[in-house]
């Protein structure tokens, strides 16, 4: 059996990985999240305001200006994470309506309301408490807008999966919190959020490098798991 890799909180783990991380999805995870991600995003959003909550190096900010978002805003607790996004985002012609800032799930420094679409991308897992996550994003959002969160399917957790990164010649792994399908019920019906739809994307094999080493069982199982959810009023 494969020993545990030495896990990191995400702050710590994430001034490590920044260096390498990419504004794209990089692993075959993330290539099955973001399609799940992006199945669900409206296909035109001009005039509307995304909001990117735990918005790492800036993919899904730079997928909602490609679909004509009037303005984006990136929250993330990292400051390297945010250098990154400002990296990625500089290359946009247009930066003009981009606001990057730095701050916590559970506390977003932002005011209510102020998004017609929020996304929250492989992020929420990172946080113990999954309600105080869901209630920011609840109120950052419109009434009636809707929130599309994505986190690594808690089957995963089980097999003794690991979100791990190479860094420095050694591989670590990022703290991470299983949240259940309950967990999200309970949480939603609380805050007034209605769950609208719920994806559990399995990896395409076409994504997998030639020689990879990594659980059989993964191409049996659901890898990670998407919420499309609407705040009620």
């Amino acid at each position: 059996m494969t020993s545990p890799l030495p896990e990191l909180d995400p702050l710590d783990a994430y001034a490590l990985w920044s260096s390498n991380y990419p504004a794209h999805a990089h692993n075959p995870v993330m290539m099955a999240e973001e399609r799940a991600m992006l199945a669900l995003m409206p296909e035109v959003l001009r005039g509307r305001q995304v909001l990117d909550a735990g918005c790492g190096s800036g993919r899904y900010l730079l997928h909602a200006l490609r679909r004509g978002a009037s303005r984006v805003t990136g929250v993330d607790l990292s400051p390297a994470m945010l250098e990154r996004a400002r990296e990625a985002l500089g290359d946009y012609p247009d930066t003009a309506h981009v606001d990057l800032r730095q701050g916590d799930l559970a506390a977003l420094p932002l005011p209510g309301a102020m998004a017609d679409l929020t996304v929250c991308g492989l992020t929420i897992g990172h946080l113990e408490a999954l309600a105080p996550a869901l209630g920011e994003l609840r109120r950052a959002t419109r009434p009636g807008g809707r929130i599309l969160c994505s986190d690594v399917h808690p089957i995963g957790h089980a097999l003794g999966w690991q979100r791990d990164f190479r860094a420095g010649g050694q591989r670590y792994a990022v703290r991470h919190t299983r949240h259940l399908y309950s967990h999200w019920h309970a949480a939603c019906a609380t805050l007034g959020l209605a769950i609208e739809r719920v994806e559990e994307p399995m990896l395409d094999p076409a994504d997998i490098p030639v020689g990879a080493h990594f659980d059989p069982m993964a191409l049996e199982l659901p890898v990670a798991i998407v919420f499309q959810l609407r705040r009620i009023a």
